[in-house]
């Protein structure tokens, strides 16, 4: 059988993919320098360490292993750095990209799911956004994503690779099997950094800005389930292994929550007060993101199960009591 590549695949939703992927029959591979990522999330024999900005490591993964696709979420992540850091972004994002599809092309492999984000719609003019609304980034994490959508695009052009572009918006949550979740270091999501409050791993939340235009000033977001967002993966991977044409979807759930409404959701999830304070705004934050879905939908059938934000912080809360960073869970 041969193996889809998963770049990344030890990672917060690489990890996901993998499972997603195992359970829906494939062969994964996955291929990660575990800057952030933990072999221990990757099922045993699946992982070769290696990074991609080496194009010989890379290019020997394609030589060694038939392989019938790639996904890839091994992207650096955080706006607020992005914005410090730009360079760090374009050689990760960017460049490092270009080696693993100068490996693809020299392999003959045509067919790569990526990993996007709504970061390139910038500030919406109209909520929800669309797939064809105007694409403005306003950071270089945007940016870099950007610019590897239009290399895909080219590609297409000029040697046939097939992509499935998946902006997804805000993804948050674990595995219901409580095995696998969200544990970057540092922690820069905010679910599980309100979740650590709750956990004794810090005393207060830090509210980055109130005073933004929006219903109660805190910033707006559409968050996404991982195992949504892994399913919404796997339908893509098949329809371009069934021969589709590239495609781009948004991935949300449609609706959009305060940072204020998810502590909220948090505090009864958890039933701790999680204190808040107010700190100054992040930068390349748009007030407002919410995705409208409905593309991917009509098109390739997909459904998120875990549209709840409660569920979602069910299962957050659920993988930080299966670590040992939290002693209770509480039905929401």
């Amino acid at each position: 059988m041969s193996k889809i590549l998963v770049v990344g695949g030890a990672g917060y939703i690489g990890s996901h993919m993998v499972r997603e992927l195992l359970d829906k029959g494939y062969d994964p591979l996955v291929f990660d320098n575990l800057s952030t990522g933990h072999d221990d999330a990757v099922p045993e024999g699946r992982l070769i360490i290696g990074d991609l900005a080496d194009q010989t490591a890379v290019a020997s993964v394609f030589r060694n292993y038939e392989i019938s696709a790639v996904m890839h979420f091994a992207s650096f992540i955080q706006v607020g750095e992005s914005v410090t850091s730009p360079l760090k972004y374009y050689h990760n994002n960017v460049a490092n990209t270009l080696n693993l599809l100068s490996a693809m092309e020299n392999s003959g492999v045509k067919r790569f799911v990526f990993s996007s984000t709504a970061a390139v719609y910038g500030t919406p003019d109209v909520v929800p956004i669309v797939e064809d609304s105007p694409l403005k980034p306003e950071n270089p994490y945007g940016h870099s994503k950007r610019m590897i959508e239009q290399v895909l695009a080219d590609c297409d052009t000029a040697w046939g690779l097939k992509s499935a572009c998946l902006r997804y918006f805000n993804a948050a949550g674990a595995h219901p099997s409580g095995e696998i979740g969200e544990r970057h270091n540092p922690e820069s999501h905010l679910i599980p950094i309100i979740l650590q409050v709750a956990s004794g791993q810090r005393e207060f939340i830090t509210v980055n800005g109130n005073d933004y235009a929006t219903p109660d000033g805190t910033c707006v977001r559409d968050y996404v389930h991982v195992c949504d967002l892994a399913s919404a993966h796997s339908l893509a991977l098949a329809a371009l292994l069934n021969g589709s044409e590239s495609m781009t979807y948004n991935l949300g759930n449609g609706t959009g929550y305060s940072i204020n409404q998810v502590i909220e959701v948090c505090r009864k999830g958890t039933g701790h007060p999680i204190p808040v304070t107010v700190g100054e705004r992040r930068a390349g934050d748009p007030a407002q993101l919410v995705a409208s879905s409905a593309k991917i939908s009509r098109e390739l059938g997909w459904q998120p199960q875990f549209a709840e934000l409660e569920r979602i912080v069910e299962s957050a809360w659920r993988f930080a009591s299966s670590r040992g960073t939290s002693v209770a869970i509480k039905k929401v």
